[in-house]
């Protein structure tokens, strides 16, 4: 189908559609490709006259609910009924729309309208018993010339308004993948109806400047992806609601160690079927509305504040050379200027991290269209731009945690007539999210979110992965979703899971407390690399603010530190630069795969929530007992390995000041009023470098080189002094030890500790039992991780390796 799709699509340039009224035609003029046309004539039928006419039940609940009911209340109440298009459909807001337009029926009227009941209210109202009412399966009665809309308790308390499926077919042609058998794809759009009178929707920036439909929700539409086991029974009950990056499907790449996949379909798309065989229900749905639409990224569609302005900060740091860059960050959806000679816009530069930034006249630089900045001899790489200009019609980012939260809640609750293909097979929830999608579990924990309409705990249990201590612009007017820097609002105060108080500002808060206070806390999982802990935040998840004592968590979380790893595991062989954002740094990058740790948390978390089996313990770096220290620490021992460069500066996040309507989640003031530096640490390391705390993979446990979460920026993309984003080190040992005395090299060689490859996969092997009698592990993972540690030492005897990219 797909390629007589895309074959049609070449040969044919244009279809126009017309009618003939006096020959009562419908008739079709093909324009092909190269100047040819055709015409295609076909009788057009008469009003009602076709096969797919709807039948008699469902016009008369239509014409005894219009005008008295909102067309999408009438297709709840239709599906509910299970009754059904003429053509087999579920019933939608458009199709109610259509049949009542055919059959000249009154448009929704509030004057007329009714409030909307419960099984059991409806039974108060007219004497009757619930139990008999869904007996008899009434959808509506009149006695007394009153008119009485019944939905089940969980129609009224569900957001979702309509489901729109483009796709649905089997993956892998349906071969089985473990016990769950084979499994399914569901593609499509969910159209939610968020209730902005709910009190805990009053915390929704800019919720009630946004248009409501006819029964007072604000509606949003969602991209929507699912993987499913055909027959739901032999699926192990759980959802992954894997929260899109940036729109980009993450689940299957670090749990499944794959390639990131748009639309999964072969069998290299699903690794090695790690989700699949342990019977996962794997969904995504875009919350992002800055998310274009190309290559599989998923967004969601946001009402927008009419009327609104107010200022928007984009921060850039160029890789490579540019004259022009776009108002957002890499490829998201620009927020337009409201003017292009705005005199009150403003551009800063900064040479490195922690400069004092420095205006740029304005004649310098242009808006030269209202989503993209021009600079006079272009942009340099490595340094830091900064821009606050002015902009207008604000869409309702905070909608982006109502549609992930109410899209796990319709899969979990809702039922068949819903339109839902996991009722009755799921439960239990759990969200993932790495990085910037992690930020944003913490941010929706923050706002004590965990809640369905009818007072439901959503989530069962959340992966908050490689965040760090930060949240996001992900509730704020004019947000950008993507930016994650550490002067954007998601750098404030407060960081820990339980109370804490800033000493410097007297700002008391945790991120847990409302959620804990109103109920529904789930279990937590918090997991972060290296490489946020050199950023200057990582260890804010668990001291305080001076770096002076440690905080523990919560009885509900646990917190992870995968020792000497870098944002997202490394690949063997490591690449020239990040396939992200093209950056290159000075040494190798780091080659530590921590996916079998990742698989190891998961069924910890699981066993958790299913069995009440306690997971591991929390591993992170402690001041208690010296394995938390100041970065700074570690330069003796890092600068004694040949070719090291150290970062010149650590940075911290600061003391952030947006002005007196934050607690709006308005910005006042931008850039911000920034204060005193938050104090933070990293690992200790072994005389090696590598890091003696959290949770050590076999890489560290059995080395054949240091490895670590920061890696100094090239200098051919400037500012080399400065830690790169999100990538790690990998500092190979010596092969011999003359090799190693030539060099001058501390570290004991290759040949030194293990003297021959099989003694070292003996000691990998006994590595890997360590770990699993630790649960860090399972026992599936382990020939695959002995495989690939042969691979590294195989890479790391050629002569290219041995010295690394630094030496």
């Amino acid at each position: 189908m797909r390629l007589e799709q895309r074959i049609a699509r070449l040969l044919i340039y244009e279809i126009i559609a017309n009618t003939d009224d006096d020959a009562r035609a419908i008739v079709l003029v093909l324009h092909w490709a190269g100047g040819r046309h055709s015409e295609v004539r076909m009788p057009q039928p008469k009003v009602g006259d076709h096969r797919h006419r709807t039948g008699p039940n469902a016009e008369g609940v239509v014409r005894r609910m219009a005008g008295a009911r909102p067309d999408h209340e009438i297709a709840v109440s239709l599906n509910r009924l299970r009754l059904r298009t003429g053509a087999g459909n579920t019933w939608t807001a458009s199709r109610v729309k259509s049949l009542r337009q055919r059959q000249r029926l009154v448009d929704y009227d509030e004057t007329r309208a009714t409030p909307l009941l419960t099984l059991n209210q409806a039974a108060d109202r007219l004497g009757d018993d619930a139990t008999i009412l869904r007996f008899t399966g009434t959808s509506y009665r009149q006695p007394r010339q009153e008119c009485i809309v019944v939905v089940g308790e969980e129609e009224a308390a569900m957001a979702l308004m309509s489901v729109h499926v483009t796709r649905r077919e089997p993956v892998l042609r349906g071969r089985p993948v473990g016990p769950a058998g084979g499994y399914e794809k569901i593609d499509g759009t969910l159209c939610l109806g968020v209730d902005p009178t709910r009190p805990l929707h009053a915390q929704i920036t800019d919720l009630d400047r946004a248009p409501r439909n006819g029964a007072g929700l604000v509606e949003c539409a969602a991209d929507f992806y699912l993987l499913r086991p055909r027959d739901g029974a032999r699926g192990n009950g759980a959802l992954l609601l894997d929260v899109p990056n940036r729109g980009r499907k993450l689940a299957l790449a670090m749990f499944n160690s794959t390639l990131r996949a748009a639309d999964p379909a072969t069998e290299e798309d699903f690794g090695n079927g790690f989700l699949m065989r342990h019977g996962y229900t794997v969904a995504w749905v875009g919350w992002q509305p800055d998310v274009p639409r190309v290559d599989g990224l998923m967004a969601l569609d946001a009402p927008v504040a009419r009327g609104v302005t107010g200022l928007v900060r984009c921060e850039f740091r160029p890789n490579l050379p540019a004259r022009q860059l776009p108002l957002a960050d890499r490829y998201h959806i620009p927020q337009a200027t409201m003017a292009l000679d705005d005199p009150e816009a403003r551009l800063t530069i900064a040479a490195h991290a922690g400069a004092e930034p420095v205006m740029v006249p304005r004649p310098s630089w242009r808006f030269p269209d209202p989503t993209h900045l021009e600079l006079d001899g272009g942009f340099v790489p490595g340094r830091i731009y900064t821009l606050i200009y002015r902009a207008q019609d604000p869409a309702i980012i905070g909608l982006g945690l109502v549609a992930a939260r109410d899209t796990a809640a319709w899969l979990r609750f809702g039922s068949a007539a819903d339109g839902n293909p996991c009722a009755s097979t799921l439960e239990r929830a759990y969200a993932f999210a790495v990085s910037q999608s992690g930020r944003f579990l913490r941010h929706f924990l923050y706002l004590r979110l965990n809640e369905d309409e009818r007072g439901r705990r959503v989530f069962d249990a959340m992966i908050p992965h490689v965040a760090g201590a930060r949240r996001g612009e992900f509730n704020m007017r004019f947000g950008q979703p993507s930016l994650s820097g550490p002067e954007s609002v998601g750098a404030l105060f407060p960081f820990t899971d339980v109370e804490q108080v800033d000493p410097l500002t007297g700002a008391r808060g945790a991120l847990l407390a409302r959620q804990a206070a109103r109920g529904g806390l789930p279990r937590i999982f918090s997991i972060n690399s290296s490489a946020e802990y050199w950023r200057g935040d990582g260890s804010l998840v668990h001291t305080d603010v001076e770096a002076r004592t440690d905080v523990d968590t919560v009885p509900e979380a646990r917190q992870y530190l995968f020792a000497g790893t870098q944002h997202l595991p490394g690949a063997l062989p490591p690449p020239d630069a990040d396939p992200n954002t093209g950056g290159r740094g000075l040494q190798m990058f780091n080659v530590v795969d921590y996916s079998p740790l990742l698989r190891a948390a998961l069924v910890n978390l699981d066993a958790w929530v299913r069995a009440g089996i306690a997971p591991p313990p929390s591993a992170v770096p402690r001041l208690d007992d010296g394995t938390a220290v100041p970065a700074e620490a570690t330069e003796k021992t890092f600068t004694a390995i040949p070719g090291v460069r150290f970062p010149d500066r650590i940075v911290r996040p600061a003391r952030l000041d947006f002005g007196l309507q934050w607690t709006r989640g308005v910005c006042s003031t931008l850039p911000p009023k920034k204060g005193a530096a938050y104090a933070s640490v990293v690992s200790a390391v072994d005389a090696d470098g590598n890091e003696v705390a959290g949770i050590r993979p076999v890489e560290l446990r059995v080395p054949l080189a240091t490895f670590t979460g920061w890696n100094p920026r090239h200098p051919d993309q400037g500012a080399p002094g400065d830690i790169m984003s999100m990538m790690g080190s990998t500092l190979p040992f010596c092969r011999t030890a003359d090799e190693r005395v030539r060099r001058g090299d501390p570290r004991p060689s290759v040949a030194e500790r293990y003297g021959s490859r099989d003694a070292y996969l003996a000691r990998v092997r006994a590595a890997c039992a360590e770990l699993c009698a630790l649960r860090h592990m399972l026992a599936e993972d382990v020939e695959a991780v002995v495989a690939r540690a042969g691979r590294q030492y195989d890479l790391f005897q050629t002569p290219a390796c041995s010295v690394g990219r630094g030496g």
